[in-house]
């Protein structure tokens, strides 16, 4: 696993096409927003945190709901772009690795959506983000966790390749190649447009839902619940997503 990890890579990479190479409708992001809403309205105090916050493609529909945001992430310039938008104002940001920053405040739902559990810097690195997410939760919060679940032909080793977005003037098409030495997925995410191709390049340390069960426990969560997508829908064994939601029963 690397050694080296710069937080804000990845802002620095897309941060400026960010809203652009990620459209709302290709993201589930209204039934992303309707779930957290409702979990969060069930708690006390209405208060999320979201780890990876960048240009608030869901803090800010949570924040037109009447709940309370904070956000943590590496990447100033997606931040940035955040702070410009309307209703930003409301919403308090640190700028850290969600790893390991602190914020001080506690929160009855800590989300980590699109992969962000899937750390490149290894199993550690995981179970210190459960560990985060304990620590900026009250007693019984939720960490809610969104990621991408491997197929049985994806764990081959070959190099597979899907369609993530396909919209009228631009197509994403994500080429994925697992290592089963050391868990890691490379991904080069392919955008085709009109003003040409972009290229962005991933790592990933890979988690199955169990593993990340797992590690959670060592954190004081235990699984609440488990969906395929935003909306709900069964999760099975031939799920390629999963929305996991963690209770917090041993806070640390």
């Amino acid at each position: 696993m690397t050694t080296e990890y710069d937080a804000s890579k990845y802002g620095k990479s897309v941060g400026d096409e960010y809203d652009t190479l990620y459209p709302g409708d290709g993201l589930d992001t209204e039934a992303t927003i309707l779930m957290l809403a409702d979990l969060t309205n069930e708690r006390h105090p209405r208060s999320l945190l979201e780890f990876g916050i960048g240009t608030g493609r869901i803090a800010l529909g949570l924040v037109a709901k009447d709940i309370h945001v904070s956000g943590l992430d590496g990447s100033e310039s997606m931040v940035a772009q955040l702070h410009d938008k309307p209703g930003a104002e409301r919403i308090e940001v640190a700028i850290g690795d969600y790893r390991s920053t602190r914020t001080g405040d506690k929160h009855s739902v800590v989300l980590l959506a699109f992969n962000g559990i899937l750390d490149p810097r290894g199993r550690q690195a995981q179970r210190d983000i459960f560990k985060n997410a304990a620590a900026h939760l009250v007693p019984a919060g939720l960490f809610v966790v969104e990621s991408f679940v491997l197929s049985d032909a994806q764990r081959s080793g070959d190099w597979s390749i899907a369609p993530r977005y396909v919209g009228e003037n631009h197509v994403e098409l994500q080429l994925m190649r697992f290592n089963i030495s050391d868990s890691r997925v490379e991904r080069t995410l392919v955008h085709l447009r009109p003003e040409g191709p972009k290229f962005v390049s991933v790592f990933d340390t890979y988690a199955s839902p169990g593993e990340l069960d797992l590690l959670g426990e060592t954190a004081g969560f235990s699984l609440r619940c488990r969906y395929a997508d935003w909306t709900g829908s069964e999760f099975t064994s031939t799920s390629s997503r999963h929305v996991s939601i963690y209770a917090l029963d041993h806070p640390g």
